[in-house]
């Protein structure tokens, strides 16, 4: 089928295009379903381009769906909502398109968490195939392995093999703390007030990013995202992927900070690179960082405590020390799964602090026109892994 969309029942489906058009194409069933999410207050919309390219450059193949359940408003009635409705929207679409096998994610901003909560609700662990399972631990015990066996027991998503889940410019850590938040200029009096500020300003969403949502007793739910926990298998589901990749703005983006989107301790930040990758302008480092063994973040009492007192005084020692803590459990319970970390720099853009968060998925072509190469490295990915999934199938 020709990669060409109507959008009628709410997700995109291929059209059959006339004869005389197809003859010229390969006639390729679209089997890897690739849904690109969009951050707070956006709309499908501002995916044309990025969603142009990306059907440009990885073909028919992939049946490409911006999320359109989320759309302004519905962003800001919290974390889990919004990933309900879209691991909803994504059933729907693998309903309707039988010939799906395999599913991917690219999520702009807040979209990844939106993303990541989805992908929790949509995970089914591997396959209990007694017959596979017995025979690959006969050839496990010999050390050996069968790639068939293998991909049988792998845990599914909606479903389908999981290939890549990759985020752009995504808050994992919230965005309370020193310049986590850069429209704040890292200044601690505008730092204080965010927090307070942020449920008139951005609904249940803001208490979620300011780790203040929920009674004081409760973890709130981006720790929670950070573990395994009666909400959803939120690492089991990233596990899932045979890749997972943040892209991450090291300076200049006035919405989410570098540490935040790139899952990185203060002390595990490179020194801001300026030189650009061959062939992707803007796009200054790529590091794999292996999965880091480590016990499940915990909420303690002194977490309790300390939450308790940045609902009532954001700006006081306790509340600080609070932050710094769920953190750094954070850090901990989501590089217990490897990632590829690639930073970008927008330094020599003509306007790099208008354009640097928006650029990464180009939102508007003639203002965002720098992240075009973001997006081209995005599609290099993608293919990439899809390169890697059809050899492993060959086996």
């Amino acid at each position: 089928m020709k990669g060409e969309y109507s959008s009628n029942c709410g997700f995109c489906v291929p059209v059959m295009q006339p004869r005389n058009e197809r003859a010229q194409q390969l006639d390729v069933e679209s089997d890897h379903l690739l849904i690109l999410v969009h951050g707070i207050l956006a709309s499908p919309s501002n995916w044309k381009y990025a969603e142009d390219e990306l059907k440009s450059r990885l073909g028919n193949r992939f049946l490409i769906h911006a999320s359109a359940v989320n759309s302004f408003l519905n962003t800001l009635d919290g974390i889990d909502n919004a990933g309900r409705r879209l691991a909803s929207e994504i059933e729907q679409i693998v309903e309707k398109v039988p010939s799906l096998k395999r599913i991917s994610f690219v999520a702009h901003s807040l979209g990844g968490l939106f993303a990541r909560y989805a992908v929790a609700m949509l995970y089914t662990p591997k396959d209990d195939f007694t017959e596979d399972m017995n025979i690959l631990d006969e050839l496990e015990s010999r050390g050996e392995e069968h790639p068939v066996f293998r991909r049988r027991r792998e845990p599914k998503i909606a479903g389908l093999e999981a290939v890549n889940f990759i985020a752009l410019a995504s808050p994992h850590l919230g965005v309370r703390g020193n310049k986590q938040l850069p429209i704040l200029l890292g200044v601690p009096v505008l730092e204080k007030l965010a927090a307070p500020i942020a449920p008139f300003v951005m609904g249940r969403t803001g208490k979620q990013l300011f780790l203040t949502d929920g009674k004081s007793s409760d973890s709130p739910l981006l720790l929670r995202m950070a573990s395994d926990c009666p909400d959803g298998q939120f690492i089991s589901a990233l596990r899932a992927f045979k890749s997972r990749v943040v892209y991450a703005n090291v300076r200049y983006d006035y919405v989410v900070g570098w540490r935040t989107s790139s899952i990185r301790r203060e002390s595990e930040l490179p020194r801001p690179p300026r030189v650009s990758m061959d062939g992707y302008k803007h796009v200054v480092n790529v590091e794999y960082c292996p999965a880091v063994a480590s016990d499940a973040p915990a909420f303690q009492q002194e977490s309790a405590q300390g939450k308790a007192a940045a609902q009532v005084s954001p700006d006081s020692k306790k509340a600080a020390a609070y932050h710094n803590r769920l953190e750094e459990e954070m850090v901990r319970g989501l590089q217990r799964v490897s990632w590829r970390k690639v930073d970008v720099n927008f330094h020599s853009a003509v306007w790099p602090y208008l354009v640097a968060h928006d650029a990464l998925n180009v939102k508007i072509k003639w203002m965002h026109y720098e992240g075009a190469e973001v997006i081209a490295h995005v599609a290099d990915t993608l293919k990439q892994q899809e390169q890697t999934v059809f050899f492993e199938a060959s086996l």
